[in-house]
């Protein structure tokens, strides 16, 4: 499926984390990905309100969960930087499609990063 919205079809996820060296482009890519699948997610289950929106979003952060591991195997780490650039995309996503008022803790609750 592709994206049909075209805030995020043009709108560059983690951009901040491919422009430091510290975050491998590889590891980097696959955190794009998720955000990707989330907004196709969004897109294809047109979530109604705010808790169908965060069972989505708890999913991806959940997906980010298990990244943290590659992360580290590369020498890096899902840390400040990357938990900001992170949590921005996920409120960009929310509005984006209309979800203005998400709580961005509630989107990413399931962290462990």
């Amino acid at each position: 499926m592709s994206i049909t919205n075209p805030r995020i079809a043009e709108h560059p996820f983690l951009r901040h984390l491919y422009a430091d060296g510290y975050f491998p482009d590889h590891v980097v890519d696959k955190g794009r990905a998720i955000l990707l699948r989330l907004c196709e997610r969004i897109e294809a289950e047109r979530p109604s309100d705010l808790a169908a929106l965060y069972v989505l979003t708890q999913a991806a952060t959940e997906e980010f969960n298990l990244l943290e591991a590659e992360f580290e195997a590369a020498g890096s780490e899902i840390e400040t930087v990357a938990r900001e650039e992170i949590a921005e995309g996920f409120w960009f996503i929310a509005s984006a499609y209309g979800f203005t008022d998400a709580d961005g803790e509630k989107m990413i609750a399931t962290r462990d990063w």
